[in-house]
């Protein structure tokens, strides 16, 4: 191939039996796609499973009718050509990049599958001469652009209300445990622990500058340190807690973020209003780490409220008290 030069070809020069070989290889690789998803879901959510199972099994029907065509019209060897080949069409994300999307996240995948495909099968239609073959191709475009009643009537089918409610609560369970629960640990421990260091400075210097850069080393080890820890204790197999990376991402982020929250201030130049607005944003810092608490831990309001600002205000006592001696 010359550099630079695509070794990919245009959809408009492919032959007839190119665009019925590329829709063959089209309609497999969409059925692959839905059994990983019906695997991949099978454990958690039976019911979405099952629904995809029935999707791949319309695809591999599709595929059987393709084929048909294709030995009736141009034999048994079937050219290789797949979507990759085609310069500007569609493409599939790898399925190892989806394999830790939430519920709702693949089913949106799956929606977007059906409308590339009908849109292929509508330009592959008006691209062929053959009747019989046009006939087929705008079949399979009005039955991928059917799909969602077929989605509908597998849903109903295999989703009753108890199903989906039990799948909802998984669904919302697995979000706490993945994102909600290490992010609030790394924000808890980004707006307390920080506060002692970052006071500290303030008042043992006296300079904003110097205290913003403490702050800034103290956000960012703690929030690299977090998120190393948090992924690494545990690869979510056995306690179902979710992909590691997700979690360490959480976690770091936020340790960063709530350490963060009160050192910015501190690029103010004067140190008691640069004090203030530290004090005020701790304030917030820790009423919005009750109100996460109450909210998605389900931890009494209050409980969390004294908790939380009990702690922090003992890290910021002692921050100042160190800064002064």
């Amino acid at each position: 191939m010359i550099p630079g030069v695509s070794n990919r070809r245009r959809f408009a020069e492919l032959s007839e039996q190119e665009i019925v070989a590329l829709a063959i290889s089209s309609e497999e690789d969409d059925a692959r796609i839905y059994r990983t998803y019906a695997q991949r879901l099978r454990g958690d959510f039976p019911g979405s499973a099952a629904v995809f199972d029935g999707m791949a099994a319309e695809e591999d029907e599709h595929r059987r009718r393709l084929i048909a065509l294709h030995q009736q019209r141009f034999g048994e060897v079937i050219p290789l050509i797949r979507r990759e080949h085609v310069s500007g069409f569609y493409a599939r994300r790898p399925t190892w990049l989806i394999e830790n999307l939430g519920l709702e996240r693949i089913r949106d995948e799956a929606e977007a599958m059906e409308n590339d495909a009908r849109a292929f099968y509508e330009r592959a239609a008006a691209a062929t001469k053959d009747a019989g073959t046009r006939k087929l191709l705008g079949d399979l475009a009005a039955a991928e652009a059917g799909h969602s009643s077929l989605a509908d009537t597998l849903v109903a089918q295999h989703l009753g209300d108890d199903t989906r409610g039990a799948e909802e609560r998984t669904a919302h369970r697995q979000f706490i445990l993945t994102w909600v629960q290490p992010g609030l640990a790394g924000l808890m421990d980004g707006s307390v622990s920080t506060l002692a260091p970052i006071f500290a400075a303030a008042f043992a210097t006296g300079d904003t500058w110097q205290t913003f850069l403490v702050g800034l080393a103290a956000s960012v080890g703690a929030g690299i340190s977090m998120g190393f820890t948090e992924a690494a204790s545990d690869d979510g197999a056995i306690s179902g807690r979710g992909s590691p990376l997700k979690r360490g991402i959480a976690a770091g982020v936020m340790t960063t973020v709530g350490g963060l929250g009160h050192a910015l201030p501190y690029l103010i130049p004067d140190f008691w209003t640069a004090t203030a607005v530290a004090g005020a944003v701790v304030f917030v810092e820790l009423w919005a780490i009750a109100w996460i608490q109450n909210r998605f831990m389900q931890t009494p309001f209050l409980r969390a409220a004294l908790q939380v600002v009990l702690g922090g205000g003992l890290v910021l006592a002692a921050g100042i008290l160190i800064g002064q001696g």
